[in-house]
C-alpha cells in the first residue's frame, strides 16, 4: 500500500522553464560575485563542479562536500572568502529569480488532498541546490515547507538524479519499503528510474523532459489536471 508520495520540484511541483530559471541564475550569480571572478568563468565553474558533484557515488561524501571540493581546487580564493558571499547571494538575489517560474491550482490543491487523506509527502528534487534555494522554490510553488516530511538538498544527501541510489538513500532516511511510495515528476530519465526500485511513478508531462526516444518505468502519467483527478480516486490511510 502506497503510503508516502515523492515529487519532483522544478517542472512539477512548481511550473518552471528550465532555460529561463539557468539563464537568469547565472546572469544573477555572475553579477554577484563580478568583483572576484569574471561572470563567464563562474557559470564555467559552477558547471564543471556540478557535473563532478552529480558523478560523485562516494557515499562519505555529501553532495555539497563534493561540489566545494571541486570548485575550490579550481580557483585561487578560500572558501573564507567566497562562502559568504555564495550565502548572501541565496538570501537576496536568488529570489529575484522566482519570475522564470508560476503556480498551478491543480498541483496545489492535490498536495491538500493527499494530506487530508494522510499520505507523507516528500520533495525528491535533485539535490544541486542549497536547501535555502529549494526552500524558496518550494515557496514560489504555493507551498509550504511543512507540507512535507523530508525535502531533499544538497548538504545532506549524497547522491544526485539519475543514480538510483538517491531514491535508496530517501527510502532509507524515511524508512520506507519502495512498494509504499510513489515518485511523481517531469523527467524521464532522472524521476521514472525510480521504478527499477519498485517505486510506482507519475510522470507529469506539462513541463516534460525527455532526452531519447526510449521511455521505461511509467505507471501513470497525466498533465497537472490528470493528476489533480488521480489524487481524488487514492484512498484515505
Amino acid at each position: 500500500m502506497i503510503k508516502t508520495i515523492l515529487f519532483d520540484l522544478d517542472g512539477t511541483l512548481l511550473p518552471l522553464n528550465m532555460e529561463d530559471f539557468l539563464k537568469r541564475y547565472f546572469e544573477e550569480l555572475g553579477m554577484k560575485f563580478q568583483n572576484l571572478i569574471h561572470p563567464k568563468e563562474l557559470a564555467k565553474l559552477v558547471w564543471g563542479s556540478t557535473e563532478y558533484m552529480v558523478k560523485n557515488i562516494d557515499k562519505e561524501k555529501t553532495n555539497a562536500e563534493a561540489f566545494f571540493e571541486d570548485f575550490f581546487s579550481k580557483v585561487s580564493h578560500k572558501p573564507e572568502e567566497l562562502n559568504p558571499i555564495f550565502d548572501d547571494f541565496y538570501i537576496n538575489d536568488f529570489p529575484k529569480i522566482k519570475e522564470t517560474a508560476s503556480q498551478n491550482q491543480n498541483i496545489i490543491d492535490a498536495i491538500t488532498i493527499l494530506k487530508e487523506k494522510g499520505y507523507e509527502l516528500v520533495v525528491a528534487t535533485n539535490p544541486l541546490f542549497p536547501k535555502l534555494a529549494i526552500l524558496h522554490r518550494i515557496q514560489w510553488a504555493g507551498l509550504n515547507k511543512e507540507d512535507f516530511v523530508f525535502i531533499t538538498s544538497f548538504e545532506e544527501m549524497h547522491y544526485c538524479k539519475p543514480h538510483i541510489h538517491f531514491y535508496e538513500e530517501i527510502l532509507e532516511k524515511i524508512n520506507r519499503r519502495p512498494e509504499e511510495c510513489m515518485m511523481v515528476g517531469n523527467d524521464v530519465e532522472e524521476d521514472m528510474v525510480a521504478k527499477k526500485l519498485g517505486i510506482k511513478t507519475y510522470l507529469i508531462e506539462d513541463y516534460k523532459i525527455q532526452r531519447s526516444q526510449k521511455i521505461e518505468g511509467i505507471d501513470y502519467i497525466g498533465k497537472y489536471e490528470d493528476f489533480y483527478e488521480f489524487v481524488k480516486t487514492l484512498p484515505s490511510i
